[in-house]
């Protein structure tokens, strides 16, 4: 199976927990993009990889149009179900690659993209697509989770997330995020980090993998290094692992 089967078959049986998933449905994240494109926002919007739909939904009152993107059928129609039925009627669903984008040059004042790219196996090519849509002037808000910058903590947190979700490629270090845009033709606007803590059972069963692969890794888990356990801030109780600390980071461009 390759990486966008994965992303097809991991989302397309989870799509429904991702609507209600409250990482994903809240969050200050969510809540400073909306500020922000509510400052600067157009008439065309275009949200990638939209998953349960909510960067979408909170955008729609802000957008004369507003176009939800995922590759996966199953996770549109649960967006397009939350959406509507949260009074939207200017939402269009397109089922479409991130990296190969189906519209038209310079089609949207605003592109947003939420904890998504890491699934990407193509970054460079997802970016590249982004500036192509994107109107001159136009923004971007890009958030995603990022890995250290330490290589050996970089390593292991993208081992975390790989076992748990095969669905995963690679979460970038914040330096090669602004690299790559900058390289793309974006203006490095502003960037912010959160800290998000993940309740390890419950992360693990959002994915619905066997019990067998969460006892690997939380093994692999509780033999790291003490300068790994204190980075990650991995709390363990009776030999099992009880949570861990991530980092996400929002990027916001000018496409110059």
């Amino acid at each position: 199976m390759n990486q966008k089967e994965n992303v097809r078959h991991q989302f397309g049986k989870n799509a429904a927990k991702y609507v209600t998933s409250h990482g994903h449905a809240k969050g200050e994240d969510l809540a400073i993009l909306i500020e922000i494109v509510k400052e600067k926002s157009g008439e065309q919007a275009l949200d990638i990889a939209t998953g349960g739909g909510h960067v979408a939904n909170a955008i729609a009152p802000l957008y004369k149009e507003v176009t939800a993107l995922d590759l996966t059928a199953n996770m549109l129609e649960k967006a397009q179900e939350f959406i509507e039925g949260n009074g939207h009627d200017n939402v269009t669903f397109v089922q479409g690659d991130a990296e190969s984008l189906p519209f038209a040059d310079e089609s949207f004042h605003t592109v947003t993209c939420r904890i998504a790219p890491h699934h990407f196996p193509h970054v460079d090519q997802f970016i590249r697509e982004v500036s192509r849509v994107t109107k001159r002037d136009g923004l971007l808000v890009l958030i995603d989770n990022v890995a250290p910058e330490c290589e050996a903590f970089d390593q292991f947190y993208n081992m975390v997330e790989k076992k748990r979700d095969p669905s995963h490629y690679r979460a970038l270090k914040k330096t090669e995020w602004m690299a790559k845009l900058e390289q793309a033709g974006f203006r490095i606007e502003s960037m912010m980090t959160f800290q998000k803590t993940f309740m390890f059972d419950q992360w693990w069963d959002m994915m619905g993998l066997p019990l067998k692969e969460k006892e690997q890794l939380n093994q692999n888990m509780i033999s790291a290094s003490d300068e790994t356990m204190a980075h990650f801030s991995i709390t363990i109780s009776d030999e099992r692992v009880q949570s861990f600390q991530g980092e996400s980071a929002l990027f916001v461009g000018r496409k110059r």
